[in-house]
């Protein structure tokens, strides 16, 4: 079986790849395309919260969306290292939810695992949320793995 694991750079999606490894059998893992995509017009950089890439000093430039997805891209393949499976990297550019479904038809995945909630709620209020369209228009099972609930704070007892 051919599994899609898509990045956002963010801390939810590199989650998600270890959950992915979690649980799932690599003797029925053929490939694991890992896939991010860049927004061509994107006002906002791609997120890298999850490569060991240095930040950039003051004054320096924040280098490029392509060397972000980059990163994005080799700390989630590194999960997948010594695992069995063969792991393919690709950057796309695009709309994410159309690419990571061209890749899925593409390559008759049999599984696309994204992250619920990596680049916050202003995203998906603003474009609408990737995990929820690839969800609906994906050729194949989806896995949608949300960010693990935060503790509540205690409550002071009221006197």
């Amino acid at each position: 079986m051919h599994v899609i694991v898509a990045t956002d750079g963010s801390t939810q999606s590199l989650a998600a790849a270890r959950h992915l490894r979690s649980f799932a059998d690599p003797q029925k893992i053929t490939t694991i395309s890992v896939v991010a995509v860049i927004r061509p017009l994107a006002s906002v950089a791609f997120a890298d919260e999850i490569s060991e890439a240095e930040p950039p000093s003051p004054g320096e430039g924040a280098g490029s969306f392509r060397e972000a997805a980059q990163g994005a891209l080799d700390a989630v393949s590194a999960v997948f290292e010594h695992w069995g499976p063969t792991i393919d990297k690709q950057i796309r550019s695009g709309s994410p939810a159309a690419e990571i479904i061209k890749v899925a038809r593409e390559y008759d995945a049999g599984l696309v695992v994204v992250a619920a909630g990596g680049r916050g709620i202003s995203d998906a209020i603003l474009v609408g949320s990737t995990a929820q369209r690839v969800q609906h228009y994906a050729p194949c099972p989806v896995l949608v793995v949300r960010p693990a609930p935060r503790p509540r704070k205690a409550t002071r007892g009221k006197a």
